[in-house]
């Protein structure tokens, strides 16, 4: 059976559709400001030489009052045709359109007395309304003070004073080994503790490729199940080192392999959106692969060469201006390894524009290294081409639009109406192929496209065909 990953927030999923306001009126705008004081504890665990433990109850107790929960809901708009049979007996039978509400259930974790709340943003994407339930069953309605998908990372707010917020550890001193320990509601059985190690760390296993996310998952063997999304993982002194937001499982229920963003990663995103509402990443320009022992060779490098050899550069980009050339090996970047370009990529995402990069590089022969300044990071994680942005067929708007089962693709959620084939892609239609190869995945599609016209497959309002679109 294929395993699948499942983002474990919702017990109801609050499937995202087109026409729908991220401003619902309910949730109340958010004054930016100063980013609280945090408690901080960077420690090491231990000298490995420890006593052996036999309860942890007084390390999880004080934590379990740092965890909420995150109810979610949102109502759904549905429009249902009559049936034709009773049109054609009964004369014009008007359609309906219905209202439900969904709901979702998530944790958060309280990072400042003053009420911020560290969660996923898969736990309050597209929430109407959000409550917060804090370990004394108080309740709170929540504002969203900013939410992250890239790194699926959300911060909320409740007026309140005087809670117990967590005490953050140095997420990048875990070890594969470390005991650990999973806090959040799952499946909406109340607060529950689980107890595992550090599977692995730096995991990038692609759940976030839908909007070209930042990964650099922790993975852990603790039980994570549906509802501990945004939940906390703690290390052996209780102390917070991650945000549980995913499993793998080809049934839905935990088997020991769990993931959570580090607490360093979402330490930065929050500062951000605390302070701005927004996040920036740095943009260096370059595009890059890993050294191979083909590649080493062809290029006369070491046999024993490790780093990312450029293949391509943004013209005009801060790499290109500080003399970056194609075939340079990048081994590291402020004395980080990079090894990957994915490496490389989420190291600059996590240095703000602005900011020097320093870059030891290898090149014909000689070791380098070369200051980058950084540019502003573009984000449009939805956008298939400029002007245009496409969505995943959620069942909702399947639904809405009436859109036949059989038909798999991207639907059209944006595009500009001062593109020439504007009226080829209308709102709602369904691109089903991109230059006779079909697709339902964002990355796919964009690397189907090239310079010059593409040949695309649109189905609209029960119809498909064939369309000409210049990129």
């Amino acid at each position: 059976m294929k395993s699948s990953f499942l983002r474990v927030a919702a017990l109801a999923a609050l499937a995202s559709s087109i026409g729908y306001s991220a401003d619902a009126p309910v949730i109340a705008p958010v004054t930016f400001g100063k980013m609280p004081v945090l408690n901080k504890d960077f420690s090491p665990i231990n000298d490995g030489k420890g006593p052996m433990i036999s309860s942890y109850a007084d390390i999880v107790e004080p934590v379990e009052k740092e965890v909420v929960s995150i109810t979610s809901s949102r109502t759904v708009h549905e429009h249902v045709e009559a049936n034709p049979l009773l049109k054609q007996f009964f004369g014009d039978i008007p359609d309906q359109d219905r209202e439900s509400k969904e709901e979702g259930l998530g944790s958060g974790v309280i990072v400042s007395s003053d009420g911020y709340i560290l969660t996923n943003n898969h736990v309050v994407a597209d929430a109407d309304e959000l409550t917060v339930i804090t370990s004394d069953e108080k309740k709170y309605t929540a504002k969203v003070v900013g939410a992250d998908p890239k790194t699926d990372i959300a911060v909320v707010k409740i007026d309140a004073v005087g809670l117990p917020a967590a005490t953050f550890a140095d997420s990048d001193k875990l070890r594969v080994g470390d005991v650990v320990f999973a806090v959040g509601n799952p499946l909406g059985v109340g607060e529950t503790v689980t107890m595992g190690i550090v599977s692995a760390k730096n995991r990038n296993v692609q759940i976030l490729s839908d909007v070209q996310g930042y990964e650099d998952f922790i993975q852990t063997d603790a039980a994570i199940n549906m509802g501990n999304s945004g939940g906390a993982l703690v290390d052996a002194k209780g102390r917070f080192v991650g945000i549980n937001s995913a499993i793998v499982s080809p049934s839905r229920g935990n088997i020991g392999i769990g993931f959570a963003v580090p607490v360093n990663m979402a330490a930065t995103i929050m500062k951000s959106l605390i302070e701005t509402g927004t996040v920036t990443r740095g943009f260096m320009g370059v595009g890059a692969q890993p050294v191979t022992p083909e590649i080493a060779e062809q290029f006369h490098l070491p046999k024993d060469s490790k780093g990312v050899i450029v293949d391509d550069l943004t013209a005009d980009g801060p790499a290109e201006k500080a003399g970056i050339k194609q075939g340079d090996v990048i081994v590291s970047v402020n004395g980080r390894p990079v090894d990957t370009q994915d490496d490389l990529r989420l190291t600059i995402s996590e240095m703000a524009p602005g900011t020097t990069a320093m870059l030891d590089i290898f090149r014909d022969g000689k070791d380098m290294a070369v200051k980058v300044i950084l540019g502003q990071k573009e984000e449009k994680p939805n956008e298939l081409m400029t002007g245009v942005e496409v969505g995943k067929i959620s069942e909702d708007l399947r639904r809405r639009l009436n859109i036949d089962s059989r038909i798999k693709g991207l639907v059209v959620t944006k595009v500009d109406d001062k593109l020439d084939f504007a009226a080829d892609l209308p709102l709602g239609s369904v691109i089903i192929e991109i230059n006779r190869t079909p697709v339902e995945d964002l990355d796919a599609a964009r690397a189907l496209l090239h310079p010059g016209h593409n040949l695309l497959l649109v189905y609209f309002q029960g119809f498909p065909k064939y369309v000409v679109v210049q990129k």
